[in-house]
This record gives structure tokens, C-alpha cells and sequence, in this order.
């Protein structure tokens, strides 16, 4: 059986529905962008020349699971991070109104404590420290999220919409291979409470990301994602190339083409232009504020920055299909460094 291979995907045709496993049962996996879920990721299974040795697979493999709670009035992201030999967590509430971060919490774990991600993206995923807990749990397409970190807590719950997941799975240079699930906006409930103050998450939009991969040493990556309920994307250009760029638009999931970011790393509250090489979407990204956080822990490091702002511009469904105007759709931008 010959090795998969990235697929050719426009947005003319309806993606196909994600694999039942990645990689599949002879250990091969189906590199390409599917609509849907997978119920097991599991590189153990993986064939020639993919396969790596088990000490080599535990230092590269790389899980985590993102949540982003986004409402008029906050935007909340949430991290659970297992890097193979390590974890870490992070969370934090950014104040719209305000214009600032207003709770934050960030901790590493030891190996083989602190962080439990899950195979795939309807698992279970937690993070444990003295005088802190972060629970995901997905079942049935119903989403759970607690947290009970220094002098904040959420209570939120989402549940999935007609419109589809999307499952990406590609080589990357460096490591092996990798597979990320990207959601689509979803109606959300809840609460925030943060130093005796409670905000509500009623009405608000949740989205996730799961990604599981073997990835190189060092790793690096500009990202964007914004959601409400019609209308939405994720894009990525770095160690990834376009295989998860995706465009969700009135229930449609759309693949998109190569991302460029355009912004000046030296000031990134200055507004970003983000657009695709096949003309789909071309968006400005007013920043309102960040998270940033710069870590060297001597044998692994990380230089990140998350702005945090609304996105104004037009998406396509096609390229002859007339533009979707885009008006201060919430959402983030990122630079991130790793070397893990």
C-alpha cells in the first residue's frame, strides 16, 4: 500500500469525513484536511518511514488542548500542555472593556505529573497542582470546562452545532507528523469569576483546539482564530504549512490556502493584516491588549505572545462567490517560539 500523501483540497469540494483512526489500520497515516472527528490518535501504530523508535517518539511527542470563551464584554484562554517528557498550563481573563488582563495563571508540572491531555479530541484532559485544578471534559458533543486557579474560577459549558470539526493531518520537518482538531463557534454558558467579581459567559462563543503530534525540537508558528456562530476561521503559518487553514461560513467548512501574517514583531499591539494566497479572506486585526510569556528553562524555552482584538475584513466562500463582510469578529493572533 503506498504512503499516504497531503491531499489537494479546494474550496469547490466538501471535505471528507475524518478516518475512523489516524493513523489508519496498516499504520499509514491520511495526510490531508477532513471534515469531522477522529476517535484515536495514535502514533505507536505508525509505519515506515514515519515510525520512530519509543525513546525518540516520548521526547518529541507534543498534545494540547486550547479553549478560547470569547463574549462582548471578555475573552478567556485556557491551555492544558503535555510536551512528552514535561506539562504546563496556563489560563487567563482579558477585560474588554478595560482593555487588560484581569487573572492569570501559569505552572509547570514535573514529568509524568501535572498535565493529562487526551488522545483525542472528545476525551478527557486535566491539569492537577497544590491549590489549582483545569478539567475539559467532552462527551457526546457536549463540553465541560472547570477551573479553580489563584483568585479566579470558570464554569463554562458548550455543546457542538451542525457545523463540522475540522481534522488536519500532515508531515512537518523536523518531527514526524501531526494532527490537530480545530472546532467551530459554539453557543456558550457560564460564569467567570474573578476577585469577587462575576462575569457571564450567556451568549458568548467557545471554540477549541486539540492538537497531538511529533514535532522537531524547536517548533515555531503564527496562528489567528476568531469565531461567533456563523462565521469563522483558524489559520496557521509556520511549522504546519496551510493543513489546517479552515473557514467555517454558515455551517460549511472550508479549507483555505497559505496564510500570511503581516505585522511588526517589535510592536504587536500595531494592527496585523492577515490573508490567504487564494484569495478568500483578508482580514485586519485591531489588538486590544495581550498575554505574554517568555520561559528558559535551560534545556527547553518558549518566547510567546497572544494579542487579543477583533478582526475587520470580508471572507469568501469561493473565489468567484461575493466577499462575507467580516465586522470586529473577536479573536486572537499569535507568535509563539519553542524549543521543547
Amino acid at each position: 500500500m503506498p504512503l499516504s500523501t497531503p491531499l489537494a483540497q479546494t474550496a469547490d469540494a466538501p471535505l471528507p469525513p475524518a478516518p475512523p483512526a489516524v493513523p489508519d489500520a496498516d499504520g499509514h497515516p491520511r495526510f490531508g484536511r477532513f471534515a469531522g472527528a477522529t476517535a484515536a490518535i495514535d502514533w505507536t501504530r505508525l509505519a515506515a518511514p514515519y515510525a520512530r523508535g519509543a525513546l525518540w517518539r516520548h521526547f518529541h511527542h507534543k498534545r494540547w488542548q486550547y479553549v478560547a470563551l470569547a463574549t462582548e464584554e471578555l475573552f478567556c484562554g485556557i491551555a492544558i500542555v503535555d510536551l512528552g517528557w514535561t506539562s504546563t498550563a496556563f489560563a487567563y481573563v482579558f477585560d474588554r472593556i478595560v482593555r487588560a488582563e484581569v487573572a492569570g495563571y501559569s505552572q509547570n508540572g514535573l514529568p509524568g505529573l501535572g498535565a493529562r491531555v487526551a488522545a483525542q479530541a472528545g476525551g478527557e484532559s486535566t491539569f492537577r497542582w497544590p491549590g489549582s485544578r483545569i478539567d475539559f471534559r467532552a462527551r457526546d458533543g457536549e463540553y465541560r470546562l472547570s477551573l479553580r486557579c489563584r483568585g479566579f474560577e470558570i464554569d463554562a459549558g458548550f455543546s457542538a452545532t451542525d457545523s463540522p470539526l475540522l481534522l488536519a493531518v500532515g508531515p512537518v520537518d523536523g518531527g514526524s507528523v501531526h494532527a490537530t482538531q480545530k472546532s467551530p463557534g459554539m453557543p456558550l454558558t457560564g460564569e467567570v469569576r474573578v476577585a469577587g467579581r462575576r462575569y457571564g459567559l450567556d451568549g458568548g462563543v467557545a471554540s477549541f483546539d486539540y492538537s497531538n503530534g511529533l514535532l522537531a525540537r524547536e517548533t515555531s508558528w503564527q496562528w489567528a482564530s476568531a469565531h461567533s456562530l456563523a462565521l469563522g476561521f483558524n489559520l496557521q503559518a509556520g511549522y504546519f504549512g496551510n493543513h489546517e487553514n479552515a473557514l467555517w461560513l454558515d455551517g460549511r467548512l472550508i479549507p483555505l490556502g497559505q496564510a500570511r501574517f503581516d505585522y511588526d514583531r517589535a510592536r504587536p499591539l500595531a494592527p496585523w493584516q492577515v490573508r490567504t494566497d487564494d484569495g478568500l479572506l483578508d482580514l485586519q486585526f485591531t489588538p486590544e491588549g495581550a498575554r505574554r510569556e517568555d520561559k528558559n528553562l535551560l534545556v527547553a524555552a518558549s518566547r510567546y505572545i497572544q494579542p487579543i482584538g477583533h478582526f475587520s475584513g470580508w471572507v469568501k466562500a469561493a473565489p468567484g462567490a461575493a466577499p462575507r463582510r467580516v465586522e470586529r469578529l473577536v479573536g486572537v493572533t499569535e507568535d509563539h517560539y519553542s524549543r521543547w
